[in-house]
């Protein structure tokens, strides 16, 4: 839009959105949702033990380096901007960490295997990333546990099954609630079941992502994709927090 709209209005219009992607993000597991984790669960019931525990500490280091490490710049929050001027600001950084995706997702995919398991570390810290500039454009301080916390579950109902993505959303409608009883240490956080949600959404994707000639085309356009819609879902998790609705 060439002007700003009223802050009435583009509230009223943020409102409608976020009731349209409220009632698309929560439904009920279908048949092809139930039959694929049915199949995902019977192949990680066959890795051993061990595996899953590698895997498992595996991806909770590297979360835990991206949303603590020290050498990611923290961004400071915005204060007193409208919901409007903040959108507009969080659209460009969405536009930007899908550019760079896209970019890393080409370059992974056209090296092969090699570099194509290169691109789930490399991926995974630009989402996070954009997730920090999201939260900070909202006016919220990234450096408070809580709300590095908030981050990892709109991550988590991003990439997951249907039925923990219903569950996560009923958790983040109830922030407030549930912030006050926080575990005490970020370790106390289901890293395992994270794991292997995220893995299990990304699976078909990325492994087409390894094979030799189409992988790069595959990269580009998966990362592109999933940059946005992991951006998208912020912009709705974020407005729940800015209504604080009663849903």
């Amino acid at each position: 839009m060439s002007q700003s709209l009223s802050k009435s209005m583009y509230d009223d219009i943020a409102t409608a959105e976020l009731n349209a992607w409220l009632v698309k993000t929560r439904k009920k597991p279908g048949f092809i949702n139930k039959l694929t984790k049915s199949t995902q669960e019977g192949i990680n019931s066959m890795i051993p033990e061990k595996v899953h525990q590698v895997i498992t500490y595996a991806i909770e280091k590297m979360v835990k380096g991206v949303l603590f490490g020290t050498k990611y710049i923290t961004p400071s929050p915005l204060i007193g901007s409208s919901l409007e001027q903040r959108e507009i600001k969080v659209k460009k950084i969405i536009k930007i960490y899908q550019n760079t995706a896209s970019a890393e997702g080409a370059i992974t995919g056209a090296g092969g295997i090699l570099l194509g398991l290169a691109d789930f570390p490399a991926f995974l810290t630009i989402k996070m990333k954009m997730l920090f500039e999201i939260a900070a454009a909202y006016g919220y301080d990234v450096k408070k546990f809580e709300e590095r916390l908030y981050l990892l579950y709109i991550f988590k109902l991003t990439f997951s099954s249907q039925e923990t993505r219903n569950q996560t959303l009923s958790l983040l409608e109830d922030w407030n609630d549930y912030i006050a009883k926080l575990p005490a240490d970020v370790s106390d956080f289901d890293w395992r079941d994270f794991q292997l949600q995220y893995r299990d959404y990304l699976d078909l994707v990325k492994l087409a992502q390894l094979i030799p000639i189409i992988g790069a085309g595959v990269g580009a356009v998966a990362n592109y994709q999933l940059a946005n819609k992991l951006g998208q879902n912020a912009i709705q998790c974020y407005r729940l927090r800015y209504f604080d609705w009663e849903i």
